[in-house]
């Protein structure tokens, strides 16, 4: 008897731990305390007519085997009562009256206390005051063609239980939770619950809320048509993996139909309906409540939607980095304006320097290939077969002279004398190779001021699009003193202009001899704009490499004239040194001086006309030919050069020898050298026996040629961008672009050609962008140019291009194109996404620019910087994702992917236009389909739903990237080198 009464309560023991409780309930001993609505010993039963407030005693609808079904039961609602187990109360009268049924009930201890109406009344909104009930229609397309029947889901929003009629009858739960479950032609098919929930209020005029909870877990009934009737469309691994957050998002009651749409949103909803989760039509919403708890607000945890909107995280940071920036931006603009008015106050007078010129055994020599290491320094190649070899190139053997003011010297041998060489560094240019001797400017007012030095180069570097007088008022607004006015800047150009021979064409645009662009002016008188340019700043010295080459005889006489007259001139006389190749009999005779290379080394160097080849004469007899009168002088030194004896170098003479020997025919002394002591205004390049003196390395690209107060830019900063601005405003051209899509469908088709077409702009302008490579090619001669004369810094220069070339040329047509190509293909509809499409194409044409001028200033050669562009491009659209699923691609290739700035534009792109909410509606092979757009997305193209901002953030790096690299290869590898 003993073991039989053991044997009773083990097994009553575990019949109780194995009964569960369906639809949440909660065990109680031996049975179940049911949500309301449901009843029976394991909650399984829907109420089958009657009301909410009779609790445990309410009919049932009877199980059918594991399940309870509604319509095959006949249940029906009681007046006043709807929706599926006829938990929404429709009338005050039908709450007072199910209150009255069952009796009499005392406030509970959250009212007691409250004074007030106390009268029963029913609450049809979607706001919930205690405990709501709501019940809706799910009709959406995609699940109504599997599951053809009636699907209705149920909700009870539960605020505060202790506010309700009857707690845990017409309530159930604890606070700020939610129990839903889901009918299929009646029949229960899963259940779920949330818990932390929150009700944000819509306006005060209307009474649209919006639930948000946590923690939800859903569970699906076993052997139901969702849950393993049918395998081919059973949902229990998806329903049961349900979870996360949930939000019931409903609108406002329309009055004519006493119902609601509302939105049951989850994250793998989403993905599968949209942004807005699954759609819910028909709400109505029901909840039995006394008058007084409305009266004294209801629950406590009600929260206004205005109100609580808040800004995130990322957007303060974005705002307060954009604030920064701006603050930033303004100070330098404040600082700017200072620096610029000081500097255009100052009383500092522009005076010209009375200079000499003057270079001592100088030599320039480019090491072999086992001479010189970027790292290591000077070394000697190894002893071949015994000896040393040394495949050192001298260029210059030391060469010696001077000129003074109002003396004009013409350089002159045939190709390969190192005519370019020697005018080169006497300018101070930057050498590749080994520079050695003394050269020096002497500035005879003994002033402080450093004297300038101009250099012509051979080939005429000019902005083709501006007028000569443009051109030289540019020139001279930043070459001259910032104290000094424009008007008085605007009335120099006009004496030059004048000086020059060319103020009759100052209005004439400079053209193209390359016929890039249309012809303007003539050769000579680009030259002679090329010599103005110099001119402007007023230099002490004035160097030029072979100013006549390429010139007819009448326009190099013109330039010879304009030179001529400058290097004579009674008021300030200049001393200028050209180097000429071929000069005719009248040209020559222009000059005072010359001095005539052969292999590097030195001739003769003293006075003109037709003292060289009386020099000839004299101390070579029968070495060379004899000068036959009336022959060109010029081409008689010529061809003694071309091919001297090797016994004219062993007969050459000491320098002070020469110079001793050509006093008597010179008439303003000779142009030895003076043994006297050098001024302090002088820049000397000290003898380096050994060697190992790096002209690239020793140099600074400064023209400025001594030791002084003078700053490296006669202009402020601000001068200097002002200037460039506005130069890059008249050369700016108009650009004209275009769409090609059309009011894309939401069909899958469709939703590819939205695809296409943002893939389409972002390979729009990769390509448009090689145009900002071809203009950075064009404009690095000038910019070298200009930047060895210290026009400007180039960080002005850097931000000239990108206001007038990356803003009007790039940014501009892509906000054009992409805004027409927006609403024209029918994008997302609204402000938001509409911005943030422009955002990703604003940026990655930012990228793109970006990269296509870091090729324009890596590489000298136009042609490998536009190959490599264009390849780029096409390796951007191979791994973007649209031609090639992303996971697709192999594993050894796969990483090529995180460093295509086109990939995530792309992405973006899509995210964005998905992000709206977009819901793909077709039909496959008869059954209507409706889902979210994002899912179609991940499945073609594998991109992340929630990857936005993670793009932008890696584009911004790529813009970084390129804008560091584009200033860091300007500043220190875009110089002039010869």
């Amino acid at each position: 008897m003993l073991r039989r009464s053991v044997l009773y309560a083990l097994l009553l023991a575990f019949y109780v731990q194995a009964q569960t409780c369906d639809n949440y309930g909660v065990q109680n001993g031996t049975s179940c305390v049911c949500p309301t609505g449901f009843g029976g010993s394991t909650c399984a039963q829907p109420g089958c007519g009657g009301t909410i407030f009779q609790g445990a005693q309410r009919p049932l609808a009877a199980l059918s085997g594991s399940f309870a079904n509604l319509t095959a039961a006949g249940c029906a609602c009681e007046s006043g009562w709807t929706g599926t187990g006829c938990n929404v109360c429709q009338t005050a009268s039908a709450c007072q009256s199910a209150f009255g049924a069952v009796g009499t009930v005392s406030a509970t201890t959250a009212t007691s206390d409250t004074q007030g109406n106390e009268t029963m009344v029913c609450n049809s909104e979607a706001r919930v005051w205690a405990s709501s009930q709501m019940s809706c229609r799910v009709e959406n397309p995609t699940l109504q063609a599997i599951y053809p029947l009636s699907s209705t889901l149920n909700i009870m929003r539960t605020l505060q239980p202790s506010l309700s009629p009857i707690p845990n009858a017409t309530s159930f739960g604890n606070a700020n939770t939610t129990f839903a479950q889901l009918f299929y032609d009646g029949v229960e098919q899963f259940y779920c619950e949330a818990d932390s929930c929150t009700q944000n209020l819509g306006t005060s005029n209307d009474s649209s809320a919006n639930w948000q909870c946590s923690n939800l877990k859903c569970t699906c009934r076993p052997g139901t048509t969702f849950c393993g009737a049918v395998a081919a469309s059973n949902l229990t691994a998806t329903i049961d993996k349900l979870g996360g957050s949930l939000g019931i998002n409903c609108g406002v009651v329309d009055p004519t139909t006493n119902s609601a749409t509302c939105n049951f949103v989850q994250a793998t909803l989403q993905e599968l309906f949209g942004s807005s989760g699954l759609a819910l039509n028909g709400c109505t919403f029901g909840e039995c409540v006394r008058q007084n708890v409305i009266d004294g607000g209801g629950g406590n945890t009600a929260t206004n939607a205005q109100a609580s909107k808040s800004l995130s995280g990322g957007v303060i940071a974005g705002l307060a980095v954009v604030g920064a920036l701006v603050v930033c931006s303004l100070l330098l603009f404040i600082l700017g304006l200072r620096t610029q008015r000081a500097a255009r106050k100052s009383g500092i007078e522009f005076e010209r320097n009375r200079a000499s010129l003057e270079w001592t055994d100088l030599s320039y020599i480019i090491p072999g290939s086992g001479q010189k290491h970027p790292l290591l320094g000077h070394c000697r190649r190894a002893a071949v077969d015994g000896g040393n070899i040394n495949d050192d190139k001298v260029i210059l053997d030391n060469v010696s002279g001077k000129v003074m003011p109002g003396q004009m010297m013409a350089i002159l041998g045939p190709s390969g004398a190192g005519k370019t060489t020697l005018v080169e560094i006497l300018a101070g240019k930057t050498k590749s190779g080994v520079v050695s001797g003394h050269f020096c400017v002497h500035s005879e007012n003994n002033t402080n001021k450093a004297p300038r030095v101009g250099f012509v180069p051979q080939q005429d570097i000019l902005p083709a699009t501006l007028t000569v007088f443009e051109a030289l008022l540019f020139a001279a607004r930043l070459r001259l003193p910032e104290n000094i006015t424009d008007t008085e800047k605007r009335e120099r150009v006009e004496v030059l202009l004048q000086k020059l021979g060319i103020f009759a064409i100052k209005d004439a645009r400079i053209g193209d001899v390359t016929g890039g662009k249309a012809r303007g002016i003539s050769g000579g008188e680009m030259r002679r704009v090329s010599i103005g340019l110099e001119l402007i700043a007023s230099p002490d010295v004035l160097l030029l490499d072979e100013p006549t080459s390429g010139l007819d005889s009448v326009s190099a006489a013109r330039v010879a004239d304009v030179l001529h007259a400058i290097a004579h001139d009674p008021v300030h006389p200049t001393p200028i040194v050209a180097s000429i190749h071929q000069p005719s009999s009248q040209l020559y005779q222009k000059f005072d001086l010359v001095v005539v290379l052969s292999h590097g080394r030195s001739l003769y160097s003293g006075s003109g006309s037709f003292a060289p080849a009386n020099y000839f004469s004299t101390v070579s007899p029968g070495v060379v030919p004899q000068y036959q009168q009336g022959y060109n002088v010029a081409e008689y030194l010529l061809e003694v050069a071309n091919d001297p004896p090797v016994s004219l170098f062993q007969m050459q003479q000491p320098r002070t020898t020469i110079v001793e020997s050509h006093a008597a025919a010179t008439t303003d002394g000779s142009m030895g050298p003076t043994d006297g002591k050098l001024s302090e205004n002088t820049l000397a390049l000290q003898h380096d026996d050994s060697g190992e003196k790096d002209g690239a390395a020793s140099h600074d690209e400064t023209p400025t040629h001594a030791s002084g107060s003078r700053s490296r830019y006669e202009t402020t900063f601000l001068t200097q961008l002002q200037y460039l601005c506005g130069r890059e405003w008249k050369i700016l051209k108009e650009t004209k672009l275009c769409g090609l899509y059309f009011h894309t469908g939401i069909t899958i088709a469709g939703f590819q050609s939205r695809v296409g077409c943002l893939f389409f702009l972002g390979a729009l302008i990769a390509f448009s962008s090689l145009s900002a490579l071809y203009n950075m090619v064009e404009i690095r001669p000038l910019f070298l140019r200009e930047r060895s004369s210290a026009y400007y810094s180039p960080t002005a220069w850097l931000l000239s291009r990108f206001f007038f070339d990356m803003i009007p040329l790039r940014l501009i047509p892509t906000i054009v194109v992409s805004t027409i190509t927006y609403w024209m293909a029918g994008l997302a509809p609204d402000a938001v996404h509409f911005f943030k499409f422009l955002l990703i194409l604003v940026l990655y044409s930012l990228s793109m620019t970006l990269f296509n001028f870091l090729l324009g200033t890596l590489f000298q050669n136009g042609g490998i910087a536009i190959l490599l562009s264009a390849l780029s491009a096409l390796y951007q659209m191979t791994f973007a994702g649209f031609f090639v699923h992303l996971n697709d691609i192999p594993p050894v290739l796969r990483w090529l992917q995180w460093i295509c700035p086109l990939k995530y534009a792309l992405e973006a792109l899509s995210v964005n236009e998905v992000g709206s909410g977009l819901m793909i509606e077709d039909t496959l092979q008869g059954v209507p389909v409706s889902i979210s757009a994002s899912l179609i997305m991940t499945l073609l193209f594998g991109f992340g739903v929630n990857n936005y901002y993670r793009d932008v953030l890696v584009i911004v790096a790529f813009i970084l990237g390129f804008g560091f690299g584009v200033i860091g290869v300007v500043w220190f590898k875009v110089r002039e080198r010869r």
